[in-house]
């Protein structure tokens, strides 16, 4: 582990992808890996729980995933992308942000970059430890 948190994005996903390029613009003051290059078990996360949101892993170990993910990413920005991610983390408003970053990541093979692997179900999409 090092002193800057981590994302975790599915690196099969094209529209996790672009998103994840987008968010390096901002730029991020976090390291920003795919899943398939990682050592979950080293950061303490499940497989199943990386094919299905995009994780952010702080130092201390702690894992946010989804919504609270992408809050913690705009946290880590420079401004005003930190009074969007305070904004996210608002009690009434993370319980919308929760159900709109479900429904985007329901509908990723929908979205402006998706590739084939986002249409399969997250059981089946292509990993390391996939047959």
């Amino acid at each position: 582990m090092t002193d800057r948190p981590l994302l975790v994005y599915d690196g099969d996903c094209g529209f996790c992808t672009r998103c994840v390029r987008w968010a390096e613009r901002l730029p991020v003051r976090a390291r920003i890996a795919a899943w398939q290059e990682l050592d979950l078990a080293e950061l303490g996360v499940q497989e199943a729980r990386a094919r299905h949101e995009v994780l952010w892993v702080e130092p201390t170990g702690r894992v946010l995933g989804g919504a609270a993910a992408v809050a913690a990413l705009l946290r880590a920005c420079r401004p005003p992308w930190p009074l969007l991610g305070h904004l996210l983390s608002a009690p009434l408003v993370r319980t919308a942000a929760d159900l709109g970053y479900r429904w985007v990541a329901a509908n990723r093979h929908r979205m402006p970059g998706s590739t084939p692997a986002c249409r399969l179900p997250p059981e089946r999409r292509p990993g390391r430890n996939s047959p």
